[in-house]
């Protein structure tokens, strides 16, 4: 083995191990900065740092639990009567409001589909799609409307087929129900399966082998 292939070979696999950890630093601090532009306004305008020996750290701290109780307390009243009824005017208050209206509508309607979407799966599928002998993964939402049943003449599912690896993105397939194979899988692990491009699946699979493997050699 060559020279130049040896360190080829050390700078790809130093690459590997270094490239996960670089992104992963790289991530939070996007994430602090972004967090901060929320949390820096809470601590000036309560002034928090009053509080705490003017140690800047923890009321931002301070600032960033109350921020996560507000959500919270939010969150609670809008699942009850009260807040569905007091959200649902604020809700009709902008929308009196032409410009604010269409961005606060499209932002909603986006939230929305984010928050529901895992609780709309209801099992992972396998059909045959773009085309015959090829097998797509899919989610079924739910029963085609009684018009398509009445077309397709029978059983009907709502197929939504996510792309990979990015699953928020897709196609809506309404496929027969004869076409569709039920999975024993739950959504997490078909979104984890999208995501990893099928890496992760494949790696766990052996990992499994692995250790029957290794408890089959070890047992008397």
């Amino acid at each position: 083995m060559g020279l130049g292939k040896v360190l080829r070979d050390s700078f790809i696999a130093g690459i590997a191990l270094i490239a996960p950890l670089v992104v992963t630093i790289f991530v939070l601090r996007v994430l602090v900065n972004w967090l901060t532009t929320f949390i820096d306004p809470v601590v000036q305008g309560t002034q928090l740092a009053t509080y705490t020996a003017n140690i800047h750290v923890v009321a931002q701290g301070l600032a960033l639990v109350i921020i996560v109780s507000t959500v919270v307390a939010l969150g609670y009243l809008a699942q009850r009567s009260f807040g569905q009824r007091v959200f649902g005017w604020i809700d009709r208050g902008i929308g009196l409001v032409p410009l604010v209206r269409t961005i606060y509508s499209s932002v909603r309607q986006v939230s929305n589909a984010l928050v529901e979407r895992s609780n709309r799966y209801e099992s992972v599928v396998l059909i045959e799609y773009p085309r015959e002998g090829i097998y797509a993964l899919g989610f079924v939402t739910g029963d085609s409307p009684a018009q398509v049943e009445s077309i397709a003449g029978g059983d009907v599912y709502n197929v939504f087929v996510p792309k990979s690896p990015n699953p928020t993105g897709g196609n809506l397939v309404m496929a027969p129900a004869e076409q569709v194979q039920h999975l024993d899988m739950s959504v997490r692990r078909g979104i984890r399966l999208l995501v990893t491009t099928g890496i992760a699946e494949r790696q766990e699979e052996l990992a499994e082998l692995q250790n029957e493997a290794e408890m089959q050699n070890t047992s008397p």
